[in-house]
């Protein structure tokens, strides 16, 4: 091909960045609850593992691992000092059944057993930073 020659390939345009605010999350917050990690935001619901509290009353999650979003992060070691997440909670409930079967093949072994986790289903309402 020569230089006088056009690619038959069209030109892309340039990719815009998003600046729109809906494609990001303002702040969000990775708490420890249950032995679990959570990415949290406000307005999120989540169910996580049972807490001993009544539905309709506030809790607070003082185990902050990270907080951002607000265009800094602040990563703890291990918490970050000061932040705190506020939730409500909204239900207390039992998860789905898990069944478990146990087999040894030509033992005539066969064990069945159910479980169903305590859960706790909570909204974050605010980020304290």
């Amino acid at each position: 091909m020569t230089d006088t020659e056009s690619s038959t390939e069209p030109e892309q345009p340039p990719v815009a960045a998003r600046s729109d605010s809906a494609s990001a999350k303002s702040a969000y917050a990775i708490i420890e609850t249950g032995g679990k990690q959570y990415r949290v935001g406000v307005g999120d619901t989540l169910s996580i593992e049972k807490l001993t509290v009544e539905p309709g009353s506030d809790i607070t999650f003082d185990r902050v691992l990270m907080v951002g979003g607000d265009g800094t992060t602040r990563v703890g070691t291990p918490l970050v000092a000061g932040a705190s997440v506020q939730a409500q909670v909204e239900q207390q409930y039992r998860g789905p059944k898990i069944v478990v079967f146990k087999y040894k093949p030509k033992k005539r072994y066969r064990r069945r057993t159910g479980h169903r986790q305590s859960l706790t289903r909570v909204a974050i309402t605010a980020i304290n930073a």
